[in-house]
């Protein structure tokens, strides 16, 4: 396969939110457990996010001062910043926004800890972004002029950082492009006993029709349910 296997692995309501009020509430904190053991279980070769869930989960929201790099002209080529690494984070980022501090992640969850930073953009990414980008050690690769392209940048996390399997744990909103892109091999959903707001978001924002099989079907404590689906081909 020219780009990594892709595992959709989330934690949802009974009725198929990702986001929203619902995964605070007491009934959901066995599932989000769950989820969190299940992502070290599969020793994937990284995670991947869109803006916002980086956002949430790791920069808090905080904007990159670019003020030192007013100016700056780095190649706008594919950049690999540490070529031992071995696990990833991989973010979409389309148009670089999203304030890393430094290479790689540090956090308490041994499933995302010491995973090296790689951002997704778009060709239109500032210089002075770029630029930012190398000073503190975080890869980056290009997929697409103005709108991702998906496929490409799974080729070249394939390609040049030897990604063989990637854990999909994004919003709806990415999600949702590569479902319609049909990238999507399996989905991993440890349902939660508990339904959502109307403010809550689905798996997939814009879905379309795929058809997939049933690979396994999990009770788990507090009430959640594993499932396992494979695309069908």
């Amino acid at each position: 396969m020219e780009r990594p296997y892709i595992i959709c692995h989330m934690t949802t309501s009974i009725d198929g939110k990702v986001t929203g009020d619902f995964l605070a509430a007491p009934e959901s904190a066995a599932a989000i457990e769950h989820y969190y053991q299940i992502n070290r279980d599969f020793k994937a070769d990284g995670f991947a996010c869109g803006r916002v869930t980086m956002e949430g989960s790791f920069t808090g929201g905080s904007a990159p001062d670019l003020s030192p790099f007013e100016g700056a002209k780095p190649w706008r080529g594919d950049y690999v910043a540490d070529p031992t690494a071995t696990y990833f984070a991989v973010s979409f980022d389309r148009r670089g926004r999203l304030g890393w501090k430094a290479g790689r992640i540090s956090d308490e969850d041994p499933g995302y800890d010491n995973s090296h930073i790689i951002e997704v953009m778009c060709n239109d990414a500032s210089d002075s972004y770029l630029a930012y980008l190398r000073s503190i050690g975080v890869s980056y690769i290009f997929a697409g002029e103005r709108e991702m392209d998906i496929s490409l940048a799974l080729k070249k996390l394939r390609q040049f950082f030897g990604i063989k399997t990637l854990l999909l744990e994004g919003g709806s909103t990415i999600n949702g492009a590569f479902q319609r892109a049909g990238l999507i091999d399996e989905l991993s959903l440890v349902v939660a006993p508990v339904t959502a707001d109307q403010n809550s978001k689905p798996l997939f924002e814009d879905a379309v029709i795929e058809d997939f099989s049933l690979i396994s079907a999990q009770p788990l404590d507090g009430g959640a349910v594993w499932l396992r689906y494979k695309k069908e081909r």
